[in-house]
């Protein structure tokens, strides 16, 4: 491939919000940013635009994929929400929470969007693009984030042309992104409980549970570099390139000051700097396991295994 982007990048202003309308309206694939990461989005109605998502990112179909809505009204035509569900809704979205909730009988998805399954996964998002494109068009938008499958997620539109450049439509670029991990998913069970599926931004209290796979990101191998990763390094072989973390500073670091939230945001940067280096290998320091730190050592942990 030549230096040249074969995927078409534009500002996520307002004439690049109407464009990735009509490419979404039409079928194609458009990868916008959200505060977590970069999703790749097709319209969710459609099973011919939902298969070229699992195309594009070489993605498992057993793998389901989040619903993009703009609120608890539109989710409501697609999954059946109980007054916990409700009230989690009402508090954390728009966010970066993600429900798995029991699928309406007349939901109008295509049938590859949760892969075979009784639930669906909705997430109302709360980036200001992401906001203008659902408001923009009259139906869900189905969005993983916009990387191969397996691969590193993106945080800005340079992660994106890495790995999808010449097999999506276009990109909106909004610089960027704020919270740097993918959402918080948790089921709400028929007896009332709540279940996390995959560790996020949002810190809910729920059970953690393993299992089989219902959302995104439960993978055991995922967000991978492409090299080896060794975790809780206090310092580089000669072969490695260290991401460093607080006191331990490393080739680059997730944050200097030991702060979670700058790490979070920074991770993905960090692992995509780090799989470009010369160094055949990658550790990554000690991250501690509390707040948003637990979804930073997941992300790890997948990227390692």
């Amino acid at each position: 491939m030549s230096g040249k982007n074969v995927t078409e990048v534009v500002l996520a202003d307002a004439a690049g919000i109407a464009k990735a309308a009509r490419i979404l309206e039409s079928g194609g694939l458009v990868a916008v940013p959200t505060e977590t990461v970069y999703g790749l989005a097709a319209r969710a109605d459609r099973a011919e635009a939902v298969a070229k998502i699992y195309a594009a990112k070489g993605r498992p179909d057993f793998n389901p994929l989040i619903v993009h809505v703009a609120g608890v009204e539109q989710a409501e035509r697609y999954a059946e929400f109980s007054p916990g569900a409700r009230a989690l809704a009402e508090a954390h979205w728009p966010g970066p929470l993600t429900q798995v909730l029991p699928r309406r009988a007349d939901a109008a998805l295509a049938a590859a969007v949760t892969a075979g399954l009784p639930t669906v996964a909705l997430r109302a998002p709360a980036h200001s693009a992401m906001r203008a494109l659902l408001a923009a068009v009259d139906f869900p938008l189905a969005a993983p984030s916009a990387n191969r499958s397996g691969f590193i997620s993106p945080t800005c539109a340079a992660h994106v042309l890495a790995s999808l450049d010449g097999r999506i439509d276009l990109v909106l670029d909004g610089g960027a992104t704020e919270a740097g991990v993918e959402s918080t998913i948790v089921a709400v069970r028929a007896d009332g409980s709540v279940e996390e599926l995959r560790p996020g931004p949002l810190q809910i209290g729920a059970l953690l549970v393993g299992g089989n796979i219902e959302a995104p990101g439960q993978l055991a191998s995922h967000y991978a570099p492409g090299k080896p990763v060794r975790l809780n390094a206090i310092r580089a072989q000669p072969d490695e390139f260290l991401i460093g973390f607080g006191v331990i500073t490393g080739d680059c670091t997730l944050s200097a000051s030991g702060d979670l939230t700058e790490a979070a945001t920074r991770l993905y940067a960090a692992l995509h700097e780090a799989a470009l280096a010369p160094q055949p290998r990658i550790a990554v320091a000690p991250v501690p396991e509390e707040g948003v730190g637990r979804a930073i050592n997941d992300r790890l942990r997948r990227a390692a295994a």
